[in-house]
């Protein structure tokens, strides 16, 4: 990614935490405001207005939160696949040495079978180690 990209996003998440935070900020005083006149509003209608406030707030703080996480969520998954396609080739040099160790089996023999299974396990593996590195590098 490159530096201004992530520059920019850090910079919208930081707006829309500020604006969440100027939001919530106004309220208080506003509210601050209405309490005598909250008074005469039954209970159940100010504590549904209160929750419908609350409820904005959070979501403006997800969406906030959102745009901040956004670029660790992309470089979290590069390096999940990384991660992940390291383990797999680990399991490929392990099966690859005891398909060389069982290498003069490979037409017919007593281990014949066990060769065949080593043979596709490290193909297996070694395609998805190699596939993870791919798309890993396709992000």
């Amino acid at each position: 990614m490159r530096p201004e990209k992530i520059g920019r996003v850090l910079g919208i998440g930081l707006r829309v935490a500020g604006r969440v935070a100027g939001q919530r900020i106004a309220a208080g005083t506003a509210d601050a405001g209405r309490q005598t006149a909250a008074s005469a509003i039954p209970t159940a209608v100010a504590a549904n207005q209160r929750g419908r406030a609350a409820g904005r707030a959070v979501a403006n703080a997800s969406r906030a939160a959102g745009g901040f996480f956004r670029p660790f969520r992309r470089v979290g998954g590069i390096l999940w696949l990384e991660v992940t396609g390291s383990f797999f080739l680990l399991f490929v040099l392990f099966f690859a040495q005891n398909l060389w160790r069982l290498r003069a089996s490979w037409a017919h023999g007593a281990d014949h079978s066990r060769f065949l299974l080593y043979a596709v396990l490290t193909t297996v593996f070694l395609y998805l180690g190699l596939s993870s590195f791919w798309r890993a590098s396709r992000r």
